[in-house]
């Protein structure tokens, strides 16, 4: 209830319509209500006693009904299915924003998948909740409501006796109910299971079928569209079996309404009339009791994807603006390092105790073996993650003082594995920063040594890229992604391996651009090759997490230790090609 209650909420804003909404409900309802009585007069007056006029009436009064019914429930349908529609906006946007907000170690312990099942599949489900349910779900209250009125005016004893099977229906309700959700839940995570695995299979179809895995793609998905069925098939047995029980019970009180009301009617205690009038109204409550039970366990099963939805709202934002945090000025790129540690789980550090400085406008550069720590750097800065131990501050202010759109708006990253949007050249680039004119994306796009070939384009700056921009060399992608990071013109620029992937004429021609992109900015580098990073002003090389050696190329090859080490590995392997 507290869930559904929670849902409920985000109607609040469309309270007008949803009110409309549920008056045009109980006129439809109260409409549907008022044809058991026609029965009565119909039985007792007109059969009985040939009152024609009685007869003229019931007729007249039958289609004016039907007609009230009619306006009143496209009203209804119509209302609540706006009202659910926004809602369902609503939420499914709030979830897209708290995806935003949340740090990068969400998303590194959820798979991407299941990331977008939290959007798609598990709000898909909540919408029927939120909009074929409640409608019914009102609609079937309000006729069980007024025929347990018209039955209890009726005849009270024989109302008494009718409802003796209630605890029975309510316990039933009850107990398949939290049986359903238990199921709901289960199907909600075997959808996100397929959609993770669709994701990572659309997603890798080059290294799939250089391994040809074809075939075990499908059995991989195929064991998890099973587990789909399973979840599936165990909620339709509960609601199967919840069904035709309610319908028992309900049988088992119409059997005791023909037995104590036909000895009524007998004894002339009431007339045939109301008795008929009565079996109608408990029809009309056994059809709401059970449209109910199959509505209740409907809702059961769409809380369960409620559930999913809401834990994602509420997850704390472990990344975020200090209460008295301040924007951070336009940065000269003093960046400073203080005792600073850092571990991605616990007891299991990254980072230990690492200490250094860099002057504005100095290249830095990181080396050292894999898992040395030299990107969790490279992520500390932006505050991807936050330090467990020490500071990092920038101009002398400390990083998680200042607001997170303030520091990030002066930090450039150009990554390893460029990544694009499924749009055009031109978008791509603007993406650095969207009030730009067209003189300045294609500036930046020159800078970056991409004008050229992205003229000789089919539709030049218009082409579109397609989903990651997979129809376009590695080469030309990485330029698009500098062009972009220029484009943006921060002053502490991050190249993370941005030409490992290249090869030697692509990396050149990058090379190019990145070295005319650091230019006058504060430029960190996380470097493969070595010889890449020469000239940088100082080399900072990490091991195990420690900062062991730092100094520039002349300094640090004199030391003969780690870098010497490995520039000479390199060195001889491009000696033996």
């Amino acid at each position: 209830m507290n869930l559904y209650l929670r849902a409920l909420k985000y109607v609040k804003a469309y309270w007008m319509r949803a009110l409309a909404a549920l008056i045009c409900t109980g006129i439809a309802s109260g409409c549907t209500a008022y044809l058991p009585w026609v029965i009565k007069d119909m039985v007792d007056q007109v059969l009985r006693d040939k009152d024609t006029s009685m007869l003229n009436y019931i007729v007249i009064s039958i289609v004016v009904v039907f007609i009230i019914r009619c306006v009143s429930y496209y009203g209804q349908s119509y209302l609540m299915n706006y009202v659910g529609q926004r809602v369902i906006i609503d939420i499914r946007r709030d979830v897209f924003e708290k995806l935003q907000r949340l740090s990068m170690s969400f998303y590194d312990k959820h798979k991407t998948g299941t990331i977008m099942s939290y959007v798609t599949n598990d709000v898909s489900a909540l919408q029927s909740a939120m909009v074929e349910n409640v409608v019914e779900m009102f609609t079937e209250s309000v006729i069980l409501i007024v025929s347990v009125a018209m039955m209890l005016y009726l005849d009270w004893k024989l109302f008494l006796v009718t409802f003796a099977t209630f605890p029975v229906v309510l316990f039933f309700i009850d107990s398949f109910g939290k049986r359903i959700r238990k199921s709901g839940s289960r199907i909600q995570e075997a959808a996100a299971d397929i959609t993770s695995v669709l994701q990572e299979v659309a997603s890798s179809p080059r290294v799939i079928k250089s391994f040809v895995r074809e075939g075990y793609e499908v059995e991989r998905f195929d064991k998890e569209n099973m587990n789909n069925f399973r979840a599936n098939m165990k909620y339709a047995q509960l609601s199967s079996t919840l069904t035709p029980t309610i319908e028992f019970v309900a049988a088992v009180g119409v059997s005791i309404i023909l037995w104590y009301g036909g000895n009524s009617v007998i004894n002339g205690s009431i007339t045939a009339g109301s008795l008929v009038a009565f079996l109608t109204y408990a029809v009309n409550i056994s059809n709401p009791i059970k449209r109910l039970s199959r509505v209740i366990g409907n809702i059961q099963k769409a809380l369960a994807a409620a559930q999913r939805v809401f834990d994602v709202l509420d997850l704390p934002e472990v990344i975020k603006n200090a209460p008295d945090a301040k924007a951070l000025p336009k940065v000269k790129g003093d960046v400073r390092f203080n005792d600073v540690s850092f571990a991605y789980n616990e007891n299991e550090e990254v980072l230990s105790h690492v200490s250094f400085e860099v002057k504005p406008g100095e290249m830095i550069a990181f080396v050292g073996p894999s898992g040395a720590g030299k990107s969790t750097v490279a992520s500390l800065l932006p505050r991807f993650y936050d330090a467990t131990n020490g500071s990092i501050t920038i101009d002398g202010q400390d990083i998680r003082k200042v607001t997170l759109d303030s520091l990030r708006e002066q930090v450039g990253i150009v990554p390893q594995e460029t990544v694009l949007f499924n749009g055009s050249v031109y978008d791509n680039i603007l993406y650095g920063r969207l009030d730009a004119t067209r003189e300045e994306v294609e500036a930046a796009a020159k800078a970056a040594n991409a004008h050229d070939f992205i003229m000789q384009l089919p539709n030049g700056y218009e082409t579109m890229l397609g989903d990651r921009g997979m129809n376009i060399s590695g080469g030309q992608r990485q330029r698009i992604s500098i062009a972009r990071a220029i484009l943006k013109n921060p002053q502490i620029l991050i190249l993370d391996e941005a030409t490992s992937a290249l090869d030697t004429e692509s990396e050149r021609v990058v090379q190019e651009a990145l070295d005319r992109l650091m230019v006058g900015r504060t430029s960190f580098v996380i470097a493969h090759r070595l010889s890449t990073i020469k000239n940088a002003d100082k080399i900072m090389v990490l091991e195990n997490g420690q900062l062991i050696e730092q100094g520039n190329h002349d300094e640090l090859m004199a030391m003969d230790g780690l870098y010497a080490h490995l520039y000479k590995i390199q060195y001889r392997s491009k000696e033996v090609k």
